[in-house]
């Protein structure tokens, strides 16, 4: 596979099963091709912490579109490659929950990588936590930005694969299934 889909999702609150922005970055053939960012309405109300975490507001959402208006443009974007996020399990949890809340149907399974694994297996003795990562590349973050945290994951990504990492070794497959 020479596509990846990385995402990265902002929630409103503790409950994390809404998001309240999502940043979604291409990769193909070894280069970043495309970018997309929404705000998202969770249609919930917003935690103190996520919103000092974020700084995303319920003022922030009230014009954007909700999930289901949102997942119309996402959907053939995240039906393009194979998905990729920095703690993969919680972006697609939220997602999970999102589709899930909404009673959209999608797959029954997703195959994915996860670049905290990957790390974890071709970095040991350093943090994993997206924000040493990047210092530790070089890579220019906006920290808990899904647009900026998907495009510094794909950065990441492609320095794992640069240093050797073949993507074939860190495939998991997430279920979409209760």
């Amino acid at each position: 596979m020479s596509r990846y889909v990385v995402f990265d999702v902002e929630t409103p609150n503790h409950l994390n099963n809404r998001m309240s922005a999502i940043g979604i970055s291409v990769i193909e053939d070894g280069k970043i091709i495309d970018d997309f960012y929404t705000l998202v309405n969770p249609e919930q109300s917003f935690d103190y912490f996520n919103v000092r975490l974020t700084g995303i507001s319920e003022k922030s959402v009230v014009n954007a579109p909700n999930f289901p208006l949102a997942w119309e443009r996402i959907e053939p974007i995240m039906n393009s490659g194979m998905l990729v996020a920095h703690n993969a399990v919680f972006d697609l949890g939220v997602l999970k929950h999102c589709l899930e809340g909404y009673g959209i149907d999608w797959k029954p399974y997703v195959r994915y990588m996860c670049t905290v694994q990957m790390g974890r297996r071709l970095l040991p003795g350093i943090s994993h936590k997206l924000n040493v990562l990047c210092d530790h590349y070089g890579i220019s973050l906006n920290h808990h930005q899904a647009d900026s945290d998907s495009r510094a994951c794909a950065e990441i990504l492609l320095r794992y694969f640069e240093s050797g990492a073949e993507a074939k070794n860190h495939i998991r497959t997430y279920s979409f299934r209760k």
